[in-house]
């Protein structure tokens, strides 16, 4: 039977190619994956953005029909009200800083 022989130059010169290839196969599939992630958080932020200002225009719509048509009242403090308390809610939330407390360990020590 032919035996194959081979110098240990050459084998090492196929073990270098190997795990070149191997790095370049890893470096590859990392780069597709962070080019999908920034994709995907580009889609989101698009998908936000379309809802954000679909909500908007539709209540500046309601708004803007209950002002011209129904003059005042208890409707104008109503269209006008409750956007205000929902954007104030929503920007005391954004804007509120919590604390992160960690959980005490036995013996009352951190």
């Amino acid at each position: 039977m032919n035996m194959i022989s081979l110098s240990p130059v050459q084998v090492m010169a196929g073990v270098g190619v190997l795990v070149t290839l191997l790095s370049v196969w890893r470096a590859g599939a990392r780069r597709a994956k962070a080019t999908a992630e920034a994709a995907r958080s580009g889609a989101r932020f698009m998908s936000l953005a379309g809802r954000v200002l679909f909500t908007a225009g539709l209540i500046v719509g309601v708004q803007w029909v209950v002002i011209t048509r129904a003059g005042g009242g208890w409707l104008l403090l109503a269209v006008l009200g409750v956007p205000a308390l929902f954007a104030s809610y929503t920007l005391t939330r954004a804007l509120t800083v919590t604390t992160y407390d960690m959980p005490r360990r036995r013996g009352g020590r951190r």
